[in-house]
């Protein structure tokens, strides 16, 4: 499907302004038409098809359900829907909107965000080809432990408070009003198919119209960085293995920006050139869960506040993570 944006960007980098595919600028150029593309398309599609179906749907009985659930399920329930939604970082943003608008719990809600990016089913039939069952199945569990932890602390600090205003309001709203039918729900209005059109395009026209700067940067920040930063210099300068590898790995990826599909053939290369596997993992979800193109684009709906904890609760995490794997990973990927 995404087929398309490939071409569309090797002609207008490598046909019509003729630069080498084998030039730093012109990788670079190729990465951000494609990406920038992409996720434009992205945005505007699910961020339509997501309004539509709140115009049509009973958001508040679906809070209701979470909400009657064991919190812990609740976080199970989001981060699993991450895990089974294949967006990048930046193109899951709209589907949180969605919830916040709904009310659901903002921990909730975060571990579907924390999860969605990582894992997704061509990254795990990719992992599986290239790194075996094993690898996957740690990558699967590490992913969605990730996102249920980090869901569980923000409700734990009530995160909710440090949303941007809009957001604020719109969880407040939603939330006060389920609050008001908690024994008896009523149901949604219905609405015309002309009236939930309009409904979608105005929500379409807002959110693009506040974030679409916001991509650009993201995604030129992550081209630039994708072009110019020399290959192997990870491998050379991070695979001794010691414990500080892990936190600069991480660090080193803050800047970078892909998804878990683009990201997995450098996972595997980086262990082929012997980069231990939990500094390999810990880099790559660094890259694609925590990049600084992601928390430019994720300003718009949180305060500096919020921003900074999910911040730490995202480094903390891989940190360990990638001293956890460094040391069962001689025994967990033996064979590899």
């Amino acid at each position: 499907m995404f087929e398309i944006f490939t071409r569309l960007a090797n002609w207008l980098a490598y046909d019509l302004v003729g630069l080498n595919p084998d030039t730093k600028l012109g990788s670079s150029l190729h990465f951000f038409i494609e990406d920038t593309s992409k996720i434009l398309f992205l945005l505007i599609v699910m961020i339509y098809l997501i309004a539509l179906a709140r115009a049509s749907l009973n958001l508040e009985r679906v809070r209701a359900y979470i909400q009657q659930k064991h919190r812990v399920m609740g976080y199970v329930f989001g981060s699993g829907f991450g895990a089974i939604t294949p967006f990048c970082s930046c193109s899951s943003i709209p589907l949180f909107l969605g919830f916040t608008s709904a009310g659901i719990p903002l921990g909730i809600t975060m571990a579907f965000l924390f999860t969605s990016p990582i894992i997704n089913e061509v990254a795990v039939i990719m992992l599986w080809s290239l790194l075996g069952w094993k690898f996957t199945l740690a990558y699967i569990v590490i992913g969605m432990v990730v996102g249920i932890i980090g869901g569980m602390i923000l409700d734990a600090v009530k995160g909710e408070r440090w949303l941007k205003d809009f957001a604020a309001k719109a969880y407040q709203a939603a939330a006060s009003e389920t609050r008001e039918h908690e024994v008896d729900v009523p149901e949604a209005p219905k609405l015309t198919l002309a009236e939930r059109h309009q409904f979608a395009k105005d929500e379409l026209r807002e959110i693009v119209g506040r974030i679409w700067k916001w991509v650009l940067i993201g995604v030129g920040l992550g081209a630039a960085l994708h072009g110019f930063v020399p290959d192997g210099w990870f491998a050379e300068n991070l695979g001794s293995g010691q414990w500080w590898s892990v936190p600069a790995a991480v660090f080193a990826g803050l800047p970078l920006y892909s998804n878990a599909t683009g990201v997995i053939p450098v996972m595997e290369s980086l262990i082929v050139k012997g980069l231990p596997v939990g500094t390999t993992l810990a880099f790559c979800m660094a890259t694609v869960a925590a990049s600084f193109p992601e928390f430019i684009m994720l300003k718009q709906v949180m305060t500096y506040r919020l921003l900074a904890m999910i911040f730490v609760i995202l480094l903390a995490n891989f940190m360990v993570v990638g001293w956890i794997i460094n040391g069962i990973g001689p025994w967990l990927f033996a064979g590899f």
